[in-house]
């Protein structure tokens, strides 16, 4: 109950120019952290003189209280983040400031930062930027962690989607506002940097942020400029653990099972003690251990420049470009042991093996004659996308304005991937598939028959190089968009304003890609010492695994790659870049919403009901460049394809208000989203068994999907009292039809040319899903009064989200694709309850906030069909601590210091049972800031 009655925070985001509906009026405000003006056209369509109040208080305080306010006045359920000052949001990543939001769920602390954001459990969102739809490459979405916190004014976080905003993103719609000339009343400059130090790779990186904007009245109107640009880089080390995957073994010779089993159950296969296949009893053991460790740099140059002409009170005219940037090199060292081997299967049976009690799964054994290999992979990957917007709006009456913008989108995204494996085969490995509380351990035997150490993984003497692997991939969508939309005042019966409009979009996205691998023997010997490298201090010493080992040099394998090309004899068509689909969509849109305003039982009731008209039509050309003909020659297919799909969504939002500071909401709305591009592709593509799972993998997609659509209902009370506090809660319930999960068959390939088919288990998306979502959200914001002169400045933010998710999942038998059952369970990432606790204390020129979140555990994916355990991932609970402090010397200097991931966890996760079936365990980096910024 405690957790329970933990009330929300539901600050989300407010700021930069968004027309807001006052409980009276409307008014059309442009609140900023640290001023507050309107451009010269915005008085214009007031329904009376009165205006939002806004409440002038600087640091925390005063960008909480913006984001009460905002909720209180949107006629929509949506929370915010403002930014405190120009250049100081509240967190280094905006993934990481949302988390405090009402609702929503980060995770993926990887590489350096939370990455994933959800919304009530569910990670289709979709995010805009100053209301434009933006996406990276090919993809329907961009990721949020891309775009760089210091050019963001605020965040909007849309629950519920009115008629007029796009439908696309089930989950909700996040709105990133971007500042503008006209936000400020005159010219401003502001610089801030950061020296952001990261324990695990133990360096400091820079984040750097200016802003540039002014103003000026001319002959021919007023005239704004403003440029913000931004440059952050980030190195980071991720280091993980894990046992491999489970297969059954037959207990009288220790042989792998490779049929007679059901392969891709949902829940795996009978873990009873005495299990039998064809009559005869196995044992479920783990075919592996591994760790990783990922270490890279990233950078993210970003910039914004907006320009705005008001040549009249009644005209405004804006031309924005934004642009964000992404670039990473990472290099991962694996150390590999398979532990499968039936070698000397009686030894193992003499010295021991240890099983879970009542069960038939294994604990502990030691594995003989076993295979190791080492992989030394590098990535370098980069994005480049870009925004061009130029928009009008007028004042055509004091009753009837417009607005209309043309909005051209470019993004390429570009990955080259190179990896080198290294093998052994040791003479013994001692391994505990859960050693200590989820974190596996295993250790080397030294051969008594051999004055070679094989239990020292760092001697060179050991390796040999294996398979090389080399990919490559490029993505390039642009977009070309127009939208028109009109307002007009009205008073007719209980209606007060009717709005209408329409959106028209020409999409591209264009995939290559190129992979080609193949294996060498060649002593670690004979290669220049520069091509490998020894691990040290792997997993600091928190489990009992080998912490170094030698492995490939990644950054040398890729300079050097060309050299490797040759001498492993690559196929030279293979390693060019080839297009593999080429798809043009065309999207087109229309709505029509009304605002009312009337009176029930004495007590006004306001609200917008509206419908919009989506529909899509997509042409598509799919390519195989791995075809051949009957002559086996080696040639391009190509598959294409034409799809097309139209919806009507309607909405319906009221606000009921009790009294003036305590208002009922209810929300009717729906959402849809698009098919993946690449879902969409009818081709089928192989990738042999590199794990010896005696099974390869294939794929393709499906040209025949729909669009995912939900149905959504949202219930709110609000209550808002004193100066600027907030105390709400919210019933809401999703139900969503068509959800994509692949279907699973197996099919024969010969992948190779040998003449032999291998066996691949094929994978297809298909709607053959349901789910359903219900939850409660809390949240409340509260700074008390008439406290002590040291504790005035006090104060808290509060929020609990608790969900109850079901989805239907279907069950092939993969012999012969036939669906033979529906597993029913929660839905992907969704935790049943997360909680958040902002303790915060802002007096004078002193901010300070303490912020603690935690989720439950939650199934985040489904693992590949090829293995004998439960097929779900969970994630165990999940907490983070963070911490800021800023003080302002002057009014124009500040300095702060910021700490991230303090309670420096093992994120872990699970197969269904935490104990039997335990799988990857991560620590992560820590992050400690000190920056300063100046403004004037």
């Amino acid at each position: 109950m405690f957790k329970q009655t933990y009330l929300a925070s539901a600050i989300v985001l407010a700021l930069a120019s968004q027309a807001s509906y006052a409980a009276e009026t409307e008014a059309t405000q442009q609140p900023q952290a640290e001023e507050t003006t309107q451009s010269s056209s915005s008085s214009k369509a007031q329904n009376s003189n009165e205006e939002m109040e806004i409440i002038q208080v600087q640091g925390i305080r005063g960008s909480l209280n913006k984001a009460v306010e905002l909720k209180r006045q949107n006629i929509q359920v949506v929370d915010a983040i403002v930014a405190e000052d120009i250049g100081k949001f509240p967190d280094n990543n905006v993934v990481e400031a949302l988390q405090r939001v009402t609702g929503v769920q980060v995770t993926d602390r990887a590489s350096g930062e939370a990455n994933v954001v959800s919304i009530r459990g569910l990670t289709d969102v979709t995010t805009t930027v100053n209301g434009r739809q933006i996406f990276t490459a090919t993809g329907r979405s961009v990721a949020i962690a891309d775009i760089p916190a210091a050019l963001l004014g605020s965040v909007e976080v849309f629950k519920t989607r009115s008629s007029s905003q796009v439908a696309s993103g089930i989950a909700g719609q996040i709105d990133i506002r971007t500042h503008k000339p006209f936000d400020f009343e005159e010219s401003k400059v502001s610089v801030a940097a950061k020296g952001i130090y990261s324990d695990q790779p133990d360096t400091i990186d820079p984040n750097f942020s200016a802003l540039a904007s002014n103003r000026w009245d001319t002959s021919i109107g007023e005239v704004g400029a403003l440029v913000n640009v931004s440059y952050i880089r980030t190195n980071y080390k991720d280091e993980s653990v894990s046992p491999g995957a489970s297969f059954p073994y037959f207990v009288e010779d220790g042989s792998r099972i490779t049929s007679g089993w059901n392969v891709g159950s949902a829940h795996g296969i009978d873990t009873s003690a005495g299990a039998t296949i064809d009559g005869k009893e196995y044992l479920l053991a783990r075919d592996a251990m591994f760790g990783n460790i990922l270490e890279g740099e990233r950078e993210r140059p970003a910039f914004n420049i907006s320009l705005q002409w008001a040549p009249n009170d009644s005209s405004e005219y804006t031309f924005e470009a934004f642009y964000n940037g992404y670039r990473n090199e990472s290099f991962n060292s694996m150390l590999f042991s398979f532990v499968d081997s039936p070698a000397n299967w009686q030894q193992v049976i003499q010295d021991g093996i240890e099983v879970y009690d009542g069960t038939n799964v294994v604990k502990s054994r030691t594995a003989y004659n076993a295979y190791n290999f080492t992989s030394g992979d590098h990535s370098k990957a980069s994005t480049d996308s870009y925004v061009f917007a130029l928009g009008g709006k007028w004042d055509i009456t004091d009753e009837f304005q417009l607005k209309s913008e043309v909005v051209y989108q470019q993004s390429t995204y570009e990955n080259e991937f190179t990896a080198m494996r290294g093998d052994t085969t040791v003479y013994g490995v001692a391994i505990d598939a859960n050693a200590d509380d989820g974190i596996p351990s295993w250790n080397y035997l030294d051969n008594p028959d051999t004055a070679l150490d094989e239990s020292d993984m760092t001697n060179p003497a050991l390796w040999q190089t294996a398979d090389f692997f080399d990919n490559g991939s490029k993505d390039e969508g642009d977009s070309l968009s127009w939208t028109m939309d009109g307002s007009l005042y009205v008073d007719y019966a209980i209606f007060t304003k009717l709005q209408f409009g329409a959106r028209y979009e020409k999409r591209t996205a264009t995939n290559f890609s190129r992979s080609v691998s193949s294996a060498k023997k060649i002593a670690y010997a004979d290669l220049d010492p520069s091509m490998y490298m020894v691990t040290s201090g792997f997993f600091e010493g928190r489990a009992n695994v080998p912490d170094s080992w030698a492995v490939i040099n990644g950054y040398n394998l890729y300079k050097n790659r060309s050299e490797f090309e040759k001498l492993w004899g690559f196929d030279a068509r293979k390693l060019q870049l080839m297009k593999t689909f080429d798809i043009s969509e065309q999207a087109w849109a229309g709505y029509l919403m009304a605002d009312f305003d009337t009176e029930v039982f004495g007590k006004r009731l306001d609200g917008q009901i509206g419908v919009r008209y989506e529909g899509t039509k997509a042409d598509m050309d799919f390519f195989d460049n791995d075809a051949k003909d009957a002559n086996d020659n080696v040639y391009t297919a190509i598959s294409s394809d034409t799809t097309d799909s139209s919806k009507l969504l309607p909405s319906l939002v009221m606000r009921y208000w009790l009294t003036d500071d305590f208002v009922a909401r209810f929300a009717y709305t729906e959402t849809i989203r698009q098919p993946a591009f690449a879902d969409l592709n009818s081709f089928t593509y192989y990738v042999p068994d590199l794990s010896k799972t005696n099974y390869g993998s294939a794929s393709g997609g499906n040209p025949d999907l729909e669009p995912v659509t939900s149905k959504n209902y949202d219930f709110t009370l609000e209550y808002y009292f004193g100066d600027g506090n907030s105390i709400y809660g919210t019933y809401f319930r999703r139900d969503i039809e068509g959800l994509v999960y692949n279907s699973l068959s197996t099919t024969l390939y010969d992948y190779d040319g040998d003449g032999v088919d291998e066996t691949y288990i094929l994978s297809r998306p298909g709607n053959t899903s349901n789910g359903k979502l219900t939850g409660f959200e809390l949240g409340a914001v509260y700074f008390p009064e008439g406290l002590p002169s040291l504790l005035d400045g006090l104060g808290t933010q509060l929020s609990a989200t608790m969900l109850d998710s079901s989805q239907d999942i279907p069950e092939y038998n993969t012999d012969t694709g036939e669906r033979i059952g529906v597993t029913t369970r929660d839905m992907f990432g969704v935790s049943d309850e997360s909680y958040s606790a902002v303790l915060i204390y802002d007096k004078d020129y002193f901010s300070a906030r303490m912020s603690y979140t935690w989720r439950s555990e939650f199934l985040n994916s489904y693992d590949a069909p090829n293995f004998a355990m439960p097929r779900g991932i969970y994630r165990k609970p999940e907490q983070s601590l963070d911490f800021q402090l800023s003080y302002n010397i002057s009014d124009d200097l500040v300095v702060s210091f910021d700490a991230t991931n303090l309670l420096d966890d093992v994120y872990q996760e699970y197969y269904e049972d935490s104990t039997l079936f335990n799988r990857t365990n991560n620590i992560f980096t820590r992050t400690f800031a000190l920056g300063v910024r100046y403004s004037f």
